[in-house]
């Protein structure tokens, strides 16, 4: 069975299609899984457990986990205020970001990705504030109309801020990316937030990692399937649909042979989830 990974599914009654896809991909595809992590913003805005938000999406995750899929969540940059009330009412896990998992014979930081972003100094200092306990306890005294307003401001005054930086600082630092890599001793990375998809691959201390980003939800889904294969030589993959980037570890990046591959590896494994079902160039295979 495969290990699931999303992010940035940014769900909102304003965008109901979204929430169509996601519920039909936790309804199907999702079910075939052993485990799916959420890699932050789940939600466009989570304005605290209380405010009894999303219950349809809640009760679909809670429906997948009843079915066996083990479900683990991480805080975003939109849903920082996720809590344990959420988690027990869909029956998953809340974990720390970031964090070393290990699964079908390989290690991987799993992160949101927003820390990294250390070019964006004025987002770091904001991030630091509302990831401060004191602020989101005085934060969740005020009354939902007041957290609903600050919310909106606080998504209007991003669309601003998103806007006049250069796109440069809105992505990772490199370095903190090393430092990364060197703190949790992987040589996989996998991160959302940037909605950039694609695989990175570098040399850290003289051995080759991997990083890979993961897509937002706005126009089409994005799932990364980490699962043992049978292919001759292969022993686990990593496998995103909709990825612009293909890679195959130890060998020349190539579009050509990849998607007979994972037909392949797909006929013993998890149905995979994509719009249109297909394994094309956009598939990333990673073999250890």
């Amino acid at each position: 069975m495969s290990t699931l990974i999303v992010s940035d599914v940014h769900l909102d009654p304003s965008r109901p299609e979204i929430g169509t896809q996601f519920h039909a991909f936790l309804a199907g595809a999702a079910r075939a899984a052993s485990a799916l992590y959420v890699l932050g913003d789940l939600f466009e805005a989570w304005i605290g457990d209380d405010a009894g938000a999303h219950r349809d999406t809640v009760a679909a995750l809670r429906g997948a986990a009843e079915s066996g899929v083990a479900l683990y969540f991480m805080h975003g940059n939109r849903d920082f205020l996720l809590g344990e009330r959420f988690c027990h009412d869909a029956g998953g896990t809340l974990l720390t970001d970031p964090t070393r998992v290990e699964a079908h014979g390989r290690s991987a930081l799993l992160t949101h990705g927003d820390a990294l972003c250390t070019d964006d100094a004025p987002y770091q200092r904001l991030r630091a504030l509302v990831r401060d306990a004191d602020f989101q306890r005085r934060y969740l005294t005020l009354s939902l109309g007041q957290r609903q307003a600050l919310a909106n401001e606080a998504r209007a005054g991003s669309r601003e801020h998103t806007a006049a930086q250069h796109a440069m600082l809105m992505d990772v630092n490199a370095t903190s990316v090393e430092h990364a890599f060197r703190a949790a001793d992987v040589d996989t990375i996998v991160h959302g937030h940037t909605h950039r998809p694609g695989v990175h691959a570098l040399v850290v201390d003289g051995r080759e990692r991997t990083r890979i980003v993961t897509g937002d939800w706005y126009s089409q889904g994005s799932v990364l399937h980490w699962q043992c294969a049978t292919l001759p030589g292969v022993t686990t993959f990593f496998d995103e649909l909709s990825n612009p980037v293909v890679v195959q570890l130890g060998q020349p990046a190539t579009s050509a042979a990849l998607p007979n591959a994972l037909l392949a590896a797909r006929a013993g494994a998890t149905v995979c989830w994509n719009r249109v079902r297909d394994a094309g160039a956009g598939d990333v295979l990673l073999a250890s």
